[in-house]
């Protein structure tokens, strides 16, 4: 099964994540998380999920962007991710609101209602039905609650796109392979960025899932997006 492959890929990787991560984007990624969580200016008190949380990089700087954060929950199906997450959590010496979980954002055991906002951030393309994974973050979210996701993408400039996708096809899976160990983890990333709709694709297929106010942003000449919905206040008629 395709999920069985990526989590145990995702708990392959696990102890050369964050390394890869800064070392492939030259530590955009740090830019681009810091980014997402910014743009849904969130509340003080607020209670926020994290999907596909890996190694607890967007629960770290949310917290550290939310005055007396409420909730904050980490849900990953990789236990090799949550256990990184964990250490990392424990060094950051956070209270104890804040959680880990093992689940997958098509299966979100919490009721309606329940958060201020839900963020996922690099794990939307590794979901295929992302419109019922978009539907599960809708039915936990407080009404006015917002979505923020944060995925890789392709540039828009045909000559900067070019030298994007030779090093992503050629460069990255040579290095990631080097340090991870794992010879498919980097050959699957690049098909799967490449593979994900356009940002007004996206835009779409979040509009369908239920979500309002839909803003999206190109970030370091296009190679990540961030998208922002909100839960409408009243159901549509």
């Amino acid at each position: 099964m395709e999920l069985d492959f990526i989590k145990e890929m995702f708990d392959s990787i696990a102890p050369r994540y964050d390394f890869l991560n800064r070392l492939l984007s030259l530590k955009q990624d740090v830019y681009w998380r810091r980014t997402m969580v910014t743009a849904l200016d969130l509340p003080d008190n607020a209670a926020v999920l994290d999907v596909a949380c890996g190694t607890g990089d967007v629960l770290i700087e949310t917290v550290n962007q939310t005055k007396n954060p409420k909730l904050m929950i980490g849900a990953d199906f990789a236990p090799g991710m949550l256990k990184l997450a964990k250490v990392k959590l424990l060094r950051e010496n956070f209270s104890t609101n804040v959680q880990l979980i093992a689940g997958n954002g098509l299966h979100l055991p919490f009721a309606p209602n329940t958060f201020d906002a839900v963020t996922i951030a690099f794990g939307i393309r590794n979901i295929m039905d992302r419109k019922s994974a978009l539907t599960s973050f809708l039915n936990c979210l407080k009404p006015g609650g917002k979505v923020a996701v944060l995925e890789l993408a392709t540039p828009g400039n045909k000559f900067f796109l070019s030298l994007y996708l030779f090093y992503f096809s050629k460069i990255l899976p040579l290095i990631g392979a080097f340090f991870s160990k794992h010879l498919k983890a980097y050959d699957y990333l690049p098909a799967s960025v490449i593979n994900f709709p356009p940002p007004n694709e996206f835009a779409a297929i979040m509009k369908q899932a239920g979500f309002r106010e839909i803003k999206w942003r190109r970030l370091t000449m296009g190679i990540a997006t961030v998208h922002i919905g909100q839960k409408p206040l009243y159901k549509d008629r």
